[in-house]
């Protein structure tokens, strides 16, 4: 018999420096080829923050249990897709991660709406995000959270004898509130 913990409701906050190395961590431990087309993470790891990956892009969620200190529970990746200045109006959500135990519970939604709110408040009129065609939990919870499918890359990754097609949704920022 297992015994639910009572967890507090997701905090969502801008990521700092100083989470690089448990966000190191919540990848590793979170890898799945379920929604990861990038090999499983080894030994020895890179810095999670690099001159591309900065933490401004990042929104962490954090949580209490059962009183104690609160802790990561995953984080959520906003960035411009490219440099250009035509499409400076466009986020994409480049990563999405929450740890096995925080799922179903609330953290993935509330990243999500953090990151159109975040989105929003940098003048941004479009979020978009790419996720694998198999990864039905994903995409149920983007729909959920209006999102729409926009196009579909057939068979745009192939790993273990299988095509996966790549599935494009976007959200409009000027329809919500």
């Amino acid at each position: 018999m297992s015994v639910r913990r009572v967890m507090s409701a997701p905090r969502i906050r801008p990521a700092a420096l100083q989470d690089g190395e448990a966000l190191t961590e919540l990848d590793r431990l979170t890898w799945s080829p379920v929604h990861a087309v990038a090999p499983e993470p080894r030994p020895p790891f890179p810095p999670f923050f690099d001159s591309r990956h900065v933490p401004e892009d990042y929104l962490v969620a954090e949580v209490g249990i059962e009183g104690a200190e609160d802790r990561i529970a995953g984080y959520i990746r906003v960035a411009r897709p490219t440099p250009l200045a035509t499409n400076a109006h466009v986020r994409q959500i480049q990563g999405l991660v929450v740890y096995q135990w925080a799922r179903r519970r609330g953290v993935a939604r509330a990243l999500l709406r953090a990151a159109a709110l975040h989105a929003r408040n940098q003048g941004a009129r479009r979020l978009t995000l790419r996720v694998l065609g198999p990864n039905t939990a994903a995409r149920t919870l983007y729909e959920s959270e209006g999102y729409t499918v926009e196009g579909i890359l057939p068979g745009e990754f192939h790993r273990d004898g299988q095509d996966i097609d790549d599935v494009f949704m976007g959200l409009s920022l000027t329809d919500s509130a």
